[in-house]
């Protein structure tokens, strides 16, 4: 592996604790929820703008080890996809109930009648 390849793990070796674990942070949560939206690749720098980079490189890394996103770098730029296929293929509708994706009103919350 060259020195700027990073792993990206498998769909199949996904680990729900792992999934939960990175998109459990606001911040991590809050990268996700601005990939989801995008739909397509994003320039690093226009996810959580304002944190220091080192902050911004842990949670990306966080992410990306558990395989919820995808890094691809060209040239001095870093771009992120969001591997929601191969989320939704390990865990149906985890991705969706994590970003809120939902069609109409959102799910109630509150105390089972």
């Amino acid at each position: 592996m060259a020195a700027d390849e990073l792993h990206h793990p498998d769909a199949a070796r996904f680990e729900l604790v792992e999934v939960l674990a990175a998109l459990g942070h606001p911040v991590r949560l809050e990268i996700v929820r601005t990939l989801a939206a995008a739909g397509s690749e994003v320039c690093c720098g226009a996810v959580a703008a304002g944190l220091p980079r080192s902050t911004v490189t842990h949670h990306l890394r966080t992410l990306r080890e558990a395989g919820v996103i995808r890094r691809r770098p060209d040239g001095r730029r870093l771009f992120l996809t969001l591997r929601r296929e191969d989320l939704e293929q390990r865990f149906p509708g985890l991705l969706t109930l994590a970003v809120g994706d939902f069609p109409g009103p959102g799910p109630a919350v509150g105390p089972a009648p």
